[in-house]
């Protein structure tokens, strides 16, 4: 039988990502996100092209996002209630990671299977932030597909798009467990 890590499993089995809305302060120090980072860039990657990056936002650069949403909102025909929703995900939040999508040419290695490495980075960092003991959140919203908004308050390139937000802080409540998926139901089991 292999080497079983019998923590990591236990954790894995339990994991449950907190609301944005109870994270609050302190956050991670540099050094802490540190290591949270890199625990995500560990994440599998075909071909080790290593097709994201990361922002960290801190609390006046999410402020910055927050006041910007209104007009972008706007400019895009976004109803109300969704402009309000994806404002208050900046406005509220005191720090947060934009996981950026950054593809990488290859003759080897699909786009596709760099779409799925960068999902895996997203999980990853929010696996480790929990890990690492504090309340993590993978977010996104219309604001983090529009192209002309990343690019104009994050600083994409044309060929660059946000896979994720990660939001990392101090959670004011535990949340309730969920039902989780029946596996019976979404399991499919084949016999040579």
């Amino acid at each position: 039988m292999p080497d079983r890590n019998q923590d990591a499993l236990d954790f894995l089995l339990t994991r449950r990502s907190r609301p944005s809305k109870t994270l609050t302060t302190p956050v991670p120090t540099r050094e802490q996100l540190t290591e949270i980072l890199t625990a995500a860039a560990r994440s599998p990657d075909h071909g080790k092209l290593e097709p994201w990056r990361f922002i960290v936002l801190e609390r006046a650069a999410l402020q910055r996002l927050a006041d910007a949403v209104p007009a972008a909102a706007a400019q895009a025909g976004i109803a109300e209630d969704k402009m309000m929703k994806q404002r208050d995900q900046f406005a509220h939040a005191n720090l947060a990671v934009v996981v950026v999508e950054s593809p990488k040419h290859s003759d080897k290695v699909p786009t596709i299977e760099q779409t799925y490495a960068v999902g895996g980075v997203c999980l990853a960092l929010v696996n480790a932030g929990l890990a690492a003991g504090w309340g993590a959140n993978w977010l996104s919203g219309w604001a983090s597909h529009d192209a002309e908004f990343v690019q104009s308050h994050l600083g994409l390139n044309h060929d660059e798009r946000v896979a994720g937000i990660i939001h990392l802080g101090t959670e004011t409540s535990a949340p309730p467990d969920r039902p989780r998926p029946d596996l019976d139901q979404i399991t499919t089991w084949v016999a040579a």
